[in-house]
């Protein structure tokens, strides 16, 4: 069975085709400026050239039907009908409460999404919609919804309930859900493969480390905390979001500098992070070199980051009461091994033991800690995509998921 993987943004969207006899990667591909003047597609059939193609694209309907012509393409397509697609497995930020594993979408499925809304604005609509144009373009296809909240959704109370008046948690649903599920999930899975061994026989710390960044403690399989929170802001240190602060400082920048909720919402999502203390970039690499040349407030940024970084991995090792296994995955995860040093740096005493030999590498799937490391580190490049067809292929095929 061949599976289409949709990742719908608000004006844009990500695709990919996975041939599930052998989870080979057909083709990948991605929607620019839908609904905005210049819209254009990238498509790659795996081993050729990539294929563009600027044509106007008002809605995600004509987007979809754009990727549907690429994947029939006599030159750089992967299929010859579209019955060849068994299924289309799509993205969903938000599913709120009702949800704590993929589902085949029915009516009554979207409008629990649908609900969701308020909880994620700006992508939730546009996850749907995506799923309203396939529906149209592909039907009698089943659609199968993956969602990034899921996979947190074994977290007891005393971890996703915050500290003020309940009845915002009974009326609005203001709690902890945590994001980057799907990704979590796959490197869980990965890891327990690795070692030979179930995730329910494991203690995992799962660090997402990339512009946007969480983590995860993940007890015998089930997840009992994570960074991230009512939204993707709480947590870590990310590349342009500020992680945890004081709640009081919103309402004195607010005041203070005269500013709207809407302003102020902006800086603490796409003006601050390490973009906010370095003054130079979101982007790690960036930061890098500039605190190679002595600039402070880029190796403050670093040492920042660092910090939240191994402020929750201790943590976690104390609620699970110890850790088997500590992954490190996503952008910088996979490719920063200083960032990998410096996280485990000191921390012999605990049983973790970096080998600096084997961290010499870039976004391989590999054991990392010494043979005498306790608690075995691992680096395992994530793959969203993948686990998004593999729940779409075991939905419709009728093993289902866990």
């Amino acid at each position: 069975m061949k599976v289409l993987v949709i990742n719908c943004g608000s004006s844009s969207l990500k695709y990919q085709v996975l041939d599930m006899t052998d989870e080979s990667l057909l083709c990948k591909g991605l929607v620019e400026r839908i609904g905005i003047d210049g819209s254009v597609i990238t498509h790659e059939k795996i081993g050729m050239d990539k294929f563009k193609l600027e044509t106007p694209m008002k809605n995600h309907k004509e987007a979809i039907g754009h990727v549907i012509d690429a994947l029939l393409d006599a030159n750089h397509g992967v299929i010859k009908s579209m019955d060849e697609i068994g299924a289309v497995g799509h993205r969903v930020a938000h599913a709120g409460e009702y949800y704590n594993k993929s589902v085949l979408l029915t009516p009554k499925d979207i409008e629990n999404l649908e609900k969701c809304i308020p909880l994620a604005p700006l992508h939730n609509p546009a996850n749907l919609t995506g799923v309203a144009a396939c529906q149209e373009l592909m039907p009698g296809t089943p659609m199968v919804g993956v969602f990034d909240t899921a996979f947190h959704q074994t977290m007891p109370p005393e971890s996703y309930i915050y500290a003020i008046p309940y009845e915002y948690y009974e009326k609005y649903g203001v709690r902890r859900y945590g994001f980057h599920g799907t990704s979590h999930k796959f490197v869980v899975a990965k890891a327990a493969e690795m070692l030979g061994k179930k995730p329910e026989d494991l203690r995992i710390i799962t660090c997402h480390l990339g512009n946007g960044a969480s983590l995860a403690a993940v007890d015998h399989g089930k997840v009992v905390d994570t960074t991230m929170g009512f939204t993707p802001l709480e947590g870590l240190v990310m590349g342009t979001r500020s992680g945890d602060i004081d709640p009081a400082i919103v309402t004195f920048i607010e005041k203070t500098e005269k500013l709207s909720a809407e302003e102020l919402d902006n800086i603490l999502n796409k003006k601050s992070g390490v973009l906010g203390i370095s003054g130079i970039s979101s982007d790690f690499r960036d930061i890098e070199a500039e605190a190679e040349k002595g600039n402070k407030r880029a190796q403050l940024a670093l040492d920042v980051f660092i910090h939240r970084v191994r402020h929750y991995l201790g943590a976690y090792i104390v609620e699970m009461g110890g850790v088997d296994c500590i992954v490190f995955t996503a952008g910088v995860g996979e490719n920063d091994k200083a960032t990998r040093i410096n996280v485990c740096k000191g921390l012999e005493e605990l049983g973790i033991e970096l080998c600096e030999k084997r961290n010499d590498v870039r976004g391989e799937e590999r054991v990392i800690s010494t043979d005498e490391s306790k608690v075995k580190i691992l680096l395992i490049p994530t793959n969203e995509e993948l686990m998004i067809a593999r729940d779409t292929f075991n939905i419709v095929t009728g093993k289902g998921v866990k």
